[in-house]
């Protein structure tokens, strides 16, 4: 069987969960809450593309999207206490 190209794959990785910089204050909380946000966002586009292809039913997708929007929460209001 043949391995993909190390270069395809981080390519890839690159492409599906793209990363943008951080515009605000640079504070720990800041950064934290930006990567957690950012790592929200992309999931959430990739499961209203599985919705959208039909690979998952609607109550599915809100379904994971309404626990990655808890956890985001909570996380947040950790940050929020830490600082």
């Amino acid at each position: 069987m043949n391995e993909p190209d190390p270069s395809a794959q981080q390519f890839k990785d690159r492409f599906l969960h793209a990363r943008h910089a951080y515009q605000g204050e640079v504070t720990l909380g800041n950064l934290a809450f930006d990567a957690n946000l950012q790592e929200f966002a992309s999931r959430v586009a990739i499961i209203c593309a599985l919705e959208t292809g039909g690979k998952i039913s609607p109550q599915e997708a809100y379904s994971q999207i309404k626990s990655l929007w808890q956890k985001f929460a909570a996380s947040a209001e950790n940050l929020i206490n830490i600082e």
